[in-house]
């Protein structure tokens, strides 16, 4: 199937690791211009040439905080400048910051909600003039299964992910007049840095396949996903292969959601 994504230009947060670095892969390997953001150059350069050695086309690499309003736009008018426009957006910058009620202060509450959500806030409105003016979009906001069913000391990550996806099904409405769609994908368990600390920490007498595989993870399809598993679906949402949908969500959790 031909995703219609070659010559689209992409802006990604998060892009130096994990499902950013593997959905700028995926994008551009598909044919789209794509710039990757995060906050540290040296990740960044290292993303740059994972991403060169497997497309042959290098990113666009921009350091800034998502976070702060003028970073962002900073970043997307980079992006705009050097590719004449931006056509999709994927919020994915995020951390998994969980504990009980009691034991997050406001001060990381803060943090939290200015990463996550305004985040993805600031880099909306920086690029919705581009969309519109280059006829539509696709903006994604990556969240996680926790966002749709939280559980005890997951704060304050399932509140900013549960906003994530409030403000993926208004700001769908918004804008659908201007063509320009708005998703989102609900994230379960997804090789990652922090989930490959989490096997050496508390499983370290088990292979990497073993602790993946184990079905003390509840996962249906019987192992934890992959990068790359993700960053596909996100393509698909963000292609014209897609262009009748939007203001949805999609789980990537290998099924263990006990919602839809």
């Amino acid at each position: 199937m031909d995703l219609g994504l070659k010559g689209k230009r992409a802006i990604i947060t998060g892009g130096s690791k994990g499902i950013g670095l593997a959905t700028a892969i995926t994008l551009a390997e598909e044919g789209a211009l794509v710039a990757i953001v995060a906050r540290n150059t040296g990740p960044l350069q290292e993303a740059s040439a994972r991403i060169l050695e497997r497309t042959g086309t290098a990113p666009l690499v921009i350091a800034a905080d998502v976070s702060l309003e003028a970073d962002a736009r900073r970043a997307v008018e980079t992006a705009a400048e050097r590719f004449g426009g931006i056509d999709i957006l994927v919020n994915n910058a995020g951390t998994s910051a969980a504990k009980p009620f009691e034991q997050v202060d406001t001060e990381a509450w803060g943090a939290d909600l200015d990463l996550k959500l305004f985040g993805a806030v600031n880099f909306a409105r920086a690029a919705l003039p581009y969309m519109r003016e280059g006829g539509g979009g696709a903006i994604l906001n990556v969240t996680a299964i926790g966002g749709k069913t939280p559980g005890a000391s997951s704060l304050p990550t399932s509140v900013s992910r549960a906003a994530g996806l409030a403000l993926t099904k208004a700001m769908s409405k918004d804008l659908a007049r201007d063509n320009i769609r708005v998703n989102a994908v609900c994230i379960g368990l997804i090789h990652s840095d922090q989930i490959e600390r989490k096997w050496r920490r508390t499983a370290p007498e088990l292979t990497w396949e073993e602790f993946a595989t184990d079905p003390r993870h509840g996962i249906p399809l019987g192992r934890i996903g992959q990068d790359e598993e993700a960053a596909k679906v996100i393509a698909f949402l963000v292609s014209n292969a897609a262009s009748y949908v939007t203001g949805t969500s999609v789980n990537i959790d290998g099924g263990s959601a006990a919602v839809l």
